[in-house]
C-alpha cells in the first residue's frame, strides 16, 4: 500500500478546546486502497481527527491534505466536491428517524447528484443489497431496525456516492460477535470488489487482526506508531503493550493465528 501516493496526508495537526490539548503537532498519512485501523485510549481524539479529516472541524493548526489538495486553500464549493467524494459511517449511524431507508439513501443521491427520485431509489436499492440488507428492508424505519442491520443500513447510505474514502467510526460497536465478524468481512469484500479506501476507528481487536492492513495509535497527542499490526504490537509503549499483549489482545492473537493457519492447509 506504502507504494501509492497518499490519499489523505495529515501534517503538524493541532486541535484544541480551550485549554484543553487534543492533537498537538500529529502526523499520519492514508494510502489508496488500504483499510487503516486507528486505535488509541479514550479521549486520545480519534473522532475528533475523523472530524478534522471530513471537514466537520475545523483544526486549530496544522494541514490536511487530500486527494492532492490542501483543504484550507480550497474554496467552499471547491471542499464541498472533495467531500462528495467520501462516505461517513457514524458511530450510531446517523441515520433520519422519520424515513425509511430507501429516504435515507437516496436523499444524498437527489440533492448531491440531483437525480430523479426514481433513479435515486433505483440506486439506493442496489445500495442497500451491496450493504447485506433484504429487499424488504427499504420501507423499514431506523426504529423497526435491529443493531446489526442500522449498522448495515448506515453503511448503505455511507456508500451513496461511490466515495473513494470510507471513514467508519466504531462499525462494530454494540454488535455481538457473529454480528460484528461479519460486518469485518463484509468491509474487506466490499473493498476489494469497488477499491475503496477505509479509515477505521474501533476498539475491536478481532477486527484489528481481521481487517486492517496497517494500525495507527493515537496516544501523548499524536500519531505514536502507523505500521502492520505485528510492528505495532511490538513496540515498546505501556498503553501499546497492555492494549496488544493484554488477555483480550492475545486471545485475538491467537484466534488470527488459528484462522490464517486453516486458511493455509485449505
Amino acid at each position: 500500500m506504502k507504494n501509492s501516493a497518499p490519499v489523505i496526508e495529515v501534517r503538524g495537526l493541532d486541535n484544541r478546546f480551550g485549554s484543553h490539548v487534543v492533537h498537538q503537532n500529529l502526523d499520519l498519512d492514508l494510502f489508496k486502497g488500504e483499510i487503516l485501523g486507528v486505535v488509541g485510549g479514550s479521549g486520545s481524539g480519534k473522532s475528533v481527527l475523523l472530524r478534522s479529516i471530513v471537514g466537520l472541524l475545523r483544526p486549530s493548526g496544522g494541514q490536511i491534505r487530500v486527494f492532492g489538495q490542501d483543504l484550507d486553500e480550497l474554496t467552499s464549493q471547491e471542499r464541498s466536491q472533495v467531500e462528495q467524494r467520501f462516505g461517513v459511517l457514524f458511530q450510531r449511524g446517523a441515520l433520519f428517524t422519520s424515513l425509511d431507508l430507501l429516504q435515507n439513501i437516496s436523499l444524498p443521491l437527489i440533492e448531491h447528484c440531483g437525480l430523479a427520485r426514481s433513479d435515486a431509489e433505483e440506486i439506493a436499492r442496489m445500495k442497500l443489497a451491496l450493504a447485506g440488507l433484504p429487499p424488504d428492508s427499504a420501507l423499514k424505519y431506523p426504529s423497526e431496525l435491529s443493531g446489526g442491520m442500522v449498522k448495515r443500513a448506515a453503511l448503505a447510505r455511507a456508500l451513496a456516492l461511490d466515495p473513494e474514502v470510507l471513514f467508519l467510526d466504531e462499525p462494530t460497536a454494540g454488535l455481538d460477535p457473529i454480528g460484528a465478524a461479519a460486518f469485518d468481512r463484509l468491509i474487506v469484500t466490499l473493498r476489494d470488489a469497488l477499491g475503496f479506501t477505509v479509515f477505521l476507528i474501533t476498539h475491536d481487536l478481532d477486527t484489528l487482526y481481521t481487517t486492517c492492513d496497517r494500525i495507527a495509535v493515537l496516544s501523548q497527542k499524536k500519531v505514536l506508531v502507523a505500521d502492520r499490526i505485528d510492528k505495532v504490537a511490538a513496540t515498546e509503549d505501556p498503553w501499546i503493550q497492555d492494549y496488544f499483549q493484554g488477555p483480550r489482545g492475545r486471545a485475538a492473537s491467537y484466534a488470527f493465528q488459528a484462522l490464517e493457519h486453516s486458511r493455509l492447509q485449505e
